[in-house]
């Protein structure tokens, strides 16, 4: 299978394959920068994870993207997981925002039918993750992101509160929603 095969852009994940997924904050703003914002996406995971519908292998939240390394496990209903992660976290966005930022809140304001606000870019990246050295580049890709130029949010990957990095360095998984990938290979 050559690597443009395993691109989607269209959420179709299958159950019981692992993949590199990326989602974007609506227009690139910078929300998860705000730590609210990352505690409310930690949520999410957790309670995927801890309902088993989940494992994660690997994170990071940057200020207006995330990066995951995870495994839809269960459908959530009728639902798949990353839809479940999507749902709560814009309604918990949407939440705060109005209590504590409603300013910003009106920012992800929707002109769509379906919708009063967006906070996700539709369509994440999903790219199926085909095996061990594969995980490990995407990971190591992950891990690195934060020390990108153009964020500079930290000097070496395990500094990153906001990521997988510490846990693979140290075993400690302060979050709870980790799985060793070595766990799956």
């Amino acid at each position: 299978m050559n690597m443009q095969s395993s691109v989607n852009r269209n959420s179709d994940m299958l159950l019981n394959e692992v993949y590199f997924w990326t989602i974007t904050i609506v227009g690139w703003k910078h929300l998860l920068k705000q730590d609210k914002c990352k505690e409310i996406i930690l949520e999410s995971l957790y309670n995927l994870v801890s309902r088993k519908l989940i494992k994660v292998y690997g994170f990071v939240l940057m200020p207006n993207h995330l990066h995951l390394i995870w495994e839809m496990l269960m459908m959530n209903q009728k639902e798949m997981p990353d839809s479940s992660f999507t749902k709560f976290t814009a309604h918990s966005f949407k939440k705060d925002l109005s209590i504590n930022h409603p300013k910003v809140l009106e920012v992800f304001k929707s002109e769509k039918y379906d919708r009063q606000y967006q906070f996700w870019q539709r369509d994440p990246l999903a790219i199926k993750i085909l095996d061990k050295d594969m995980l490990i580049q995407k990971l190591n890709y992950i891990h690195l992101n934060p020390l990108n130029e153009r964020w500079n949010l930290v000097a070496r990957p395990e500094e990153s509160k906001w990521s997988s990095a510490n846990y693979y360095e140290t075993g400690l998984d302060e979050f709870n929603i980790l799985t060793h990938f070595m766990d799956r290979y």
